[in-house]
């Protein structure tokens, strides 16, 4: 969106294998920790294809393994050094979150500076780093990217702190301790609410004194006073006792964030 001169046809089989990258480094994560949590997803998500039974572990890692070795061969191929060592650190990283004896999630402060450092900072540094590249433009920390990079690792400290929530019954069965299953529902959900909120009030004080030019100032603030609308609107109707209002205020935390992404490329 900076300059219409950037477009250039060729190089969309690069950023598709890119976003192929990004979706292999995402299995693996996410994989490995269904692999390590089968115990507890048969409690909390007894949907999951291992836990339900309908993929053997064989299966899985084999998944896991060929999602890793294939994203890391891509990015090796395509990019830069820098990019790659980004990738290998965060798939280490995300796999150290559920791989015993390190088990990060074990200790709700290290998983939640392991989820914003994964989700927040490296994967918006990393794709904005690889798209600079890939035009030939020198990297720079513009305000828009700078803003993006704080406002999402936030947001991903909110997303590590909140996940949980609709899995405290199987995290105290196993003896996981978590902020959720410390705090409660109740003084959970009003905690992420809060975290949100200040997250919001932070972009607008940020459009509000901002240097002239810095970013579409209109478009930083109406966004961000819309989506913290939707937020305190959304916020009423939440149950902390009902499990199923629970789950679906976690699936409506993910909608603010990719809202945030959608927002962004007019900021």
């Amino acid at each position: 969106m900076e300059s219409s001169g950037y477009i250039d046809l060729g190089l969309i089989p690069r950023a598709v294998m890119g976003l192929l990258a990004l979706l292999l480094g995402n299995a693996f994560i996410v994989g490995i920790n269904q692999i390590y949590d089968v115990r507890l997803d048969k409690i909390n998500k007894p949907f999951l294809p291992l836990a339900s039974g309908e993929m053997k572990q064989s299966v899985a890692w084999g998944i896991v393994v060929s999602s890793g070795l294939l994203g890391l061969a891509i990015v090796r191929a395509f990019f830069s050094r820098l990019i790659f060592g980004l990738y290998a650190f965060g798939m280490s990283f995300g796999a150290l979150y559920s791989v015993p004896p390190f088990r990060f999630k074990r200790y709700p402060p290290l998983a939640a500076i392991t989820i914003s450092c994964v989700r927040g900072f490296l994967m918006n540094f990393g794709v904005y780093h690889a798209t600079k590249s890939a035009l030939g433009v020198p990297f720079a920390w513009s305000p828009p990217i700078t803003f993006l990079a704080a406002f999402m690792t936030v947001f991903a400290c909110v997303i590590a702190v909140s996940k949980d929530l609709p899995d405290i019954k199987g995290d105290e069965i196993e003896g996981i301790p978590t902020f959720a299953s410390k705090m409660g529902p109740e003084r959970m959900v009003k905690f992420v609410v809060a975290l949100l909120l200040m997250n919001y009030g932070g972009a607008i004080v940020t459009g509000l004194f901002a240097p002239p030019g810095a970013f579409r100032r209109y478009v930083l603030l109406f966004g961000h006073v819309a989506l913290a609308s939707w937020l305190l609107r959304y916020r009423r109707n939440i149950d902390p006792s009902n499990h199923t209002s629970i789950k679906a205020f976690y699936a409506f935390i993910w909608k603010l964030f990719y809202a945030e992404y959608l927002l962004f490329p007019f900021i």
